[in-house]
């Protein structure tokens, strides 16, 4: 016949709650266990940030490629009547394609300017970091502890 014991009051090695009681190799393979999750689940939280930041990105890729597209289409019929709007107020034909194509490169040396501004103000991944800097700040201040007693 099965006796079941009643818990002592000091608790026995490996039970939930006795950690003062458990040895050092248990307690290792605790702090390894608890390790391994945090690292688990700071991989799971960039995956899912990435993730989102790659649909967003093909999103509007697609679109901004579209709208290029579109874009050169109508620049190229603008710049034919900027030309000849140019040659109506009597320039002569090369000058005035040479001012339109002038008054583009302008244009592109600004939408270049501003793209590469915009682009240095990504900062994907910031939740992950964060937590990523927290469970290092933990980790160090234990083995602090550690070390002290």
């Amino acid at each position: 016949m099965a006796e079941t014991a009643a818990p002592r009051p000091g608790g026995q090695p490996g039970d939930p709650g006795s950690a003062g009681d458990e040895s050092l190799g248990g307690l290792v393979s605790l702090a390894v266990r608890d390790v391994s999750q945090l690292i688990k689940w700071e991989i799971d939280l960039a995956k899912l940030e990435l993730r989102d930041d790659i649909k967003r990105l093909a999103i509007s890729g697609s679109m901004l490629g579209f709208a290029a597209f579109i874009g050169c289409l109508v620049l190229v019929m603008l710049s034919f009547a900027a030309a000849y709007g140019l040659i109506a107020l009597g320039i002569p034909a090369g000058e005035a394609f040479l001012i339109v194509a002038v008054a583009y490169v302008i244009l592109a040396v600004v939408a270049i300017l501003v793209g590469r501004r915009m682009m240095s103000r990504l900062a994907g991944l910031r939740r992950t970091r964060a937590s990523v800097a927290d469970s290092l700040a933990v980790l160090r201040s234990g083995e602090r502890r550690e070390g002290e007693s």
